[in-house]
C-alpha cells in the first residue's frame, strides 16, 4: 500500500520487522503522574488555531509538556509565564551552522532560549531522526560538534540542572531487534551513534527516542495482533530468553530494544526520554478514530501506571505523544496528516484525559 513508499513510514517498517514475528535529571527521572506524558506541537497547516490559541488549549487539557519542533518566536512568546515544559528542537537544516562556529550556537541559545527567563525549558533536541542511510544522511556529521556547542552555551549560562540537550533517534538505527534483548545499533551507523552516545554518557543527559508501535503492526498484520499493539492483549505475548522478561504490549518491546542496544555501546545506564509516540485516525492499515483512541489513552494509562519496562523495571517513564493536530500540509503519505489529537478547530477527537 502507498503507506509504506514514504521514507518516514518505509524506515519504522523495516527497522522492526524482525521484532513483529512473535508479535530535569537523568537517567532516572523524577515526575508526577501529570507531568509524564507531553503532546508535540507539529505546525505544518494552514488551518491552525493561533499560537496563544494553542497554549489555551493546553493549559485547558491539563497538558503540561510541549514538543515544539523549531524555535517558533509566536508560541515562545504564549509559553511565557505558563507551567508547560518544553522539549524545543534544533531543526535538521541548522544543525550545519550550530556545529561549525560555537559563536553561533551561544547566539542560537541566547535567542531562543535565554531571551525566555519565564519559558520552562526541559530539552534542546538537536535534529530529529538523522541517519546515515537516509536522505537525512548529510546531516549526521554536525549533530554531535552542534550537540557539544549547545550543551557548552548551557553550562556557561550555568543553565545545565534546567536545560538537557539530546538528539531525537528513531528504531530505524536498529537490527536484530527480536527478540529486544538482541537488539544493536547497525554496523552502519556506529560511527555516527556511538561519539553521540558516549556524549551523552559522559554528560549525564538523556537520548530522545521516537517509538511507533503502529508502523510496526502496519508493516506486519500477519505476524502481529493488533492487541499487542494497542496495549488491549490479555496476557504474555513475547518472552526474552533474556531472563525470561515478559512482554504483554509492543511499546515495551521496542523501548527495551533501544536499551538493550544502548547496553552495547556503553550506554546501559542512560535514560530515554519517548520524544514521539501516536496512531493516526485515518490513512492506511489499522487506521481509524476508534484504533487512535485505544492506544492513546493506554498509551497515557501504561505511562501513569508502571514503573519502568521489563528490562528497565526501576525507570519512570516519560513520554510526548504525537500530535496536537492534524497538519494538512505535513508532507508524506495521506497518512502523516492524520494524528492529531485534536482538529484544527480545536476539537478533541478521542475524548482523552492527561491529568
Amino acid at each position: 500500500m502507498a503507506i509504506f513508499l514514504s521514507v518516514r513510514n518505509y524506515k519504522h517498517f523495516m527497522a522492526t520487522m524482525l521484532l513483529l514475528l512473535l508479535g530535569v535529571s537523568m537517567p532516572l527521572l523524577k515526575t508526577t503522574d501529570g507531568q509524564s506524558i507531553g503532546v508535540c506541537y507539529g505546525r505544518d497547516g494552514n488551518n491552525l488555531p493561533s499560537e496563544q490559541d494553542v497554549i489555551n488549549l493546553y493549559n485547558s487539557n491539563g497538558i503540561r509538556r510541549m514538543r515544539l519542533y523549531s524555535p517558533n518566536q509566536p508560541t515562545l512568546q504564549a509559553l511565557r509565564g505558563t507551567n508547560i515544559e518544553l522539549i524545543v528542537d534544533v531543526p535538521n537544516r541548522d544543525l550545519q551552522s550550530l556545529a561549525s562556529d560555537p559563536s553561533v550556537a551561544a547566539a542560537w541559545f541566547q535567542t531562543n532560549i535565554q531571551a525566555y527567563p519565564n519559558v520552562r525549558f526541559r530539552y534542546i533536541s538537536v535534529g530529529n531522526e538523522v541517519d546515515p542511510n537516509t536522505d537525512t544522511s548529510q546531516y549526521t556529521g554536525y549533530v554531535l560538534p552542534a550537540m557539544q556547542n549547545i550543551h557548552s552555551a548551557i553550562v556557561s549560562a550555568g543553565l545545565q540542572d534546567q536545560i538537557r540537550v539530546s538528539t531525537a533517534i528513531y528504531t530505524g538505527l536498529l537490527v536484530n531487534t527480536f527478540p529486544p534483548s538482541q537488539s544493536a545499533f547497525n554496523g552502519n551507523v556506529r560511527s555516527y551513534i556511538d561519539q553521540i552516545i558516549g556524549f551523552l554518557v559522559q554528560n549525564n543527559l538523556p537520548l530522545l527516542v521516537n517509538l511507533y508501535p503502529y508502523f510496526s503492526y502496519a508493516g506486519n498484520t500477519q505476524s502481529i495482533s493488533l492487541e499487542y499493539a494497542l496495549f488491549t492483549a490479555p496476557g504474555v505475548v513475547v518472552t526474552d530468553p533474556d531472563r525470561n522478561l515478559q512482554y504483554q504490549n509492543l511499546f515495551d518491546a521496542l523501548l527495551d530494544s533501544h536499551y538493550a542496544a544502548l547496553e552495547k555501546v556503553g550506554g546501559q545506564n542512560l535514560g530515554i526520554v519517548v520524544s514521539e509516540s501516536g496512531w493516526p485516525s485515518e490513512g492506511g492499515t489499522g487506521a481509524s478514530v476508534d484504533n487512535a483512541r485505544t492506544y492513546y489513552r493506554n498509551l497515557i494509562a501504561h505511562v501513569r501506571g508502571v514503573s519502568g519496562t521489563p528490562r528497565r523495571p526501576n525507570r519512570a517513564l516519560e513520554a510526548f505523544l504525537f500530535a496536537m493536530f492534524d497538519e494538512n500540509l505535513k508532507p508524506g503519505d495521506e497518512i502523516e496528516r492524520h494524528f492529531g489529537l485534536f482538529t484544527p478547530s480545536q476539537q478533541s477527537k478521542y475524548g482523552i484525559t492527561f491529568n
